[in-house]
């Protein structure tokens, strides 16, 4: 039996050798300690030729691992008209080279409401990554891009503004951070059973219930305050109660991918497949 869910990490596991080293040595690495999918850190710049694409993809697929992209920080579908270019080229530099990697989803930040209501944002936001996608699918690149929920008020990024973007553009799905949206309210809701349960309803009322099987998740211990996350925390550091998390997830049928970003990145990606497995029943 396989689990729902895969787990591995954002970025190279801590304990990746140093030969071969990089992103096909962390692959090897994750799946000799009992992780199968791996999100490729390319968050200040893409700087991979397409040789070392091909061989990315070669070991993901000789190792049974799944993989996804975590494009650029620099970038924001609400950047201003001259910035737009430069921003938008990071993010189609991370899904062209991501899709010739093997990589099948593509994460981002969404960027900034710099102080406008979401509603005004989204106007701007949602034809841009309309236009993105159009450009994606007539180029046959078959990636799906998933806006990133944030932890800051602040941010573009709320779990209604993924969902927003996500009903608008065939091919787009949230990634969801479910430590960042624990942050987001700054006053440690969503945090419950019942919270988590009654955003997955939404979810499946916007995306349907398949959209549930195939659910993209950023997951770590977070400290906030009141205009929401600080930083990453162990899972032992936080106060986020992950089984409640899984005990919705179960409840919902969900499977899909659960990504780590904790400091003690790979420690604490298999101790959140140990607490599925407990949660869920589930064996491999």
């Amino acid at each position: 039996m396989t689990l729902s869910f895969q787990f591995g990490t954002v970025g190279a596991p801590i304990g990746t050798p140093k030969k071969p080293g990089g992103s096909v040595g962390a692959i090897e690495f994750s799946k000799s300690i009992g992780l199968n999918t791996f999100e490729l850190g390319w968050v200040q710049s893409v700087r991979v030729t397409e040789a070392t694409c091909a061989a990315i993809k070669q070991t993901g697929m000789d190792q049974a691992v799944s993989l996804s992209v975590h494009a650029s920080y620099f970038f924001n579908l609400n950047a201003l008209d001259e910035e737009w270019p430069k921003s938008r080229k990071r993010l189609m530099d991370a899904a062209h080279y991501g899709n010739l990697a093997g990589a099948t989803d593509i994460i981002f930040h969404p960027g900034s409401y710099f102080g406008n209501p979401p509603a005004e944002v989204l106007k701007i936001a949602i034809p841009r990554l309309k236009g993105f996608m159009d450009e994606l699918r007539k180029a046959k690149n078959p990636v799906i891009l998933r806006p990133e929920t944030m932890g800051k008020s602040a941010m573009l990024g709320s779990f209604e503004d993924t969902l927003e973007m996500s009903k608008a553009i065939e091919g787009v799905e949230p990634c969801i951070d479910f430590a960042h949206l624990h942050a987001r309210p700054g006053d440690g809701t969503m945090n419950t059973h019942d919270e988590w349960a009654g955003l997955l309803k939404s979810y499946e009322k916007a995306l349907g219930k398949k959209a549930l099987k195939r659910l993209h998740i950023h997951l770590s211990g977070i400290e906030y305050g009141p205009k929401g996350e600080k930083k990453h925390l162990a899972l032992g550091e936080s106060d986020l109660k992950i089984n409640f998390l899984f005990q919705a997830l179960k409840d919902f049928g969900c499977a899909g991918r659960i990504l780590c970003e904790s400091p003690i990145m790979e420690e604490d990606a298999l101790n959140m497949k140990k607490a599925w497995m407990k949660v869920s029943g589930e064996k491999e």
